[in-house]
Order: C-alpha cells, then structure tokens, then sequence
C-alpha cells in the first residue's frame, strides 16, 4: 500500500470515529484536505497512520490521527484566524494547522525535542516555533483566536484564557476529558466533549528533555 493510499485509510478511520462522536457528522473538508496533504511519515517514527499514539522519545507521544482531526475540527479555525499551539510535539499537528489558519504559533518546553522538530517545520512558512513554558503561552502575539493545547492539565490555565480574543476558542484536556472553552468578555464557558488520554503539561521549561 503506497503512503497516499494509506493517507486515505487514515482519513476514512478518521470520518468513521467523527461520525459516532459527533452526530453522523464528518471531519470538515478543510481539516481532512489538510490531513491529506501532510505526509505524517516526516513526522511519526513508527506506525505513522495507525490510529494510535506513538511515542516520540523524551517521554511525549504523537496523538492518533482521529484525535488530531477531532480536536482541530472542534475549533472550526477560519483561514484568517491566528492560532496558538501548546506542545509542539512533533509537529505533526502544527503542520495539519497551517493548512487551515492564517498563522500558528507553537510551544514546545522540551529543548531537543525542539530542535528535531524545528527541522521538520522550517518547509511551513506561517509556522512560529518557540521553546518555553507552555502554561504562560506565548504573550507577544496575543490575542489568539484559537488556542489548542496537546498536554495534559489539572485545570484551566488563567494565562491562556487570558490569551484568547474575545469569542475565541480554546480546545484542551483537563482530568480526562477534552474540553472545548469558548471566552465571553472576561468569562469563560466550559463544553464537555469526549474522554481522552494525554501526557501531562508540565508547569515549567526543560533544556535537555
């Protein structure tokens, strides 16, 4: 099976979790052209389009496909939007992101974890890639209209909802479930979406992983 042939099982298994979660509806056209478009095999080690996790070294992992999709479809980014990423990865998901939104801009807390993927994400030109701590985001280029966050919290962070333009979207993983946290003015509301599992998000920045 050649790789685009597989790209197209990927997106198939995708469509087919996104309708049992999401009311019969699929992955948007926009988000699934974009996961066509990204050969993942650049950027997963083993096991590219099995829909599974696949560790990435330094104790992080990669999220299976179908999550990927699900959490970028969920924040319905608009061509125009500037997005914020927490946990850069391998970059997997920042490529699938510059497909669909205007910029994006990344953090990733693990140094040589970042200087691998940095590589990796110098063919995306509307991609910003910085190494730091996650939990305080990236305050020079606030207001985001989209956040999304691949790590794990126990809560919420202020400093990230404070990030988000009013109306904007936020997508992340709080004690098991993904949550997707639209801002109101200086509040905030909360949306339950599905159970997931991630690494944790770490409250600090790591020089060497």
């Amino acid at each position: 099976m050649t790789y685009k042939q597989q790209i197209e099982e990927m997106v198939n298994t995708c469509n087919l979790h996104a309708r049992s979660y999401n009311n019969g509806k699929e992955i948007d056209y926009r988000v699934q052209k974009a996961m066509r478009m990204i050969p993942r095999h650049n950027f997963v080690p083993h096991y590219p389009y099995e829909d599974r996790p696949v560790p990435i070294g330094h104790g992080q992992t990669i999220s299976q496909p179908f999550i990927v999709a699900y959490m970028t479809d969920m924040l319905d980014i608009s061509p125009l939007h500037t997005v914020l990423e927490i946990g850069t990865g391998s970059g997997y998901q920042a490529a699938v992101l510059s497909e669909v939104a205007l910029k994006v801009f990344t953090v990733e807390r693990i140094k040589t974890l970042a200087d691998q993927t940095k590589i990796l994400l110098e063919h995306y030109s509307n991609v910003h890639m910085k190494i730091g701590n996650g939990y305080k985001g990236w305050k020079e280029n606030a207001p985001y209209d989209r956040i999304i966050v691949t790590a794990m919290p126990d809560y919420i962070p202020k400093s990230l909802v404070n990030q988000l333009k009013d109306g904007g979207k936020m997508i992340i993983p709080v004690k098991g479930n993904l949550i997707l946290v639209t801002k109101t003015g200086k509040t905030y509301t909360e949306k339950s979406l599905i159970g997931v599992r991630f690494v944790p998000l770490i409250n600090s920045y790591c020089s060497t992983g």
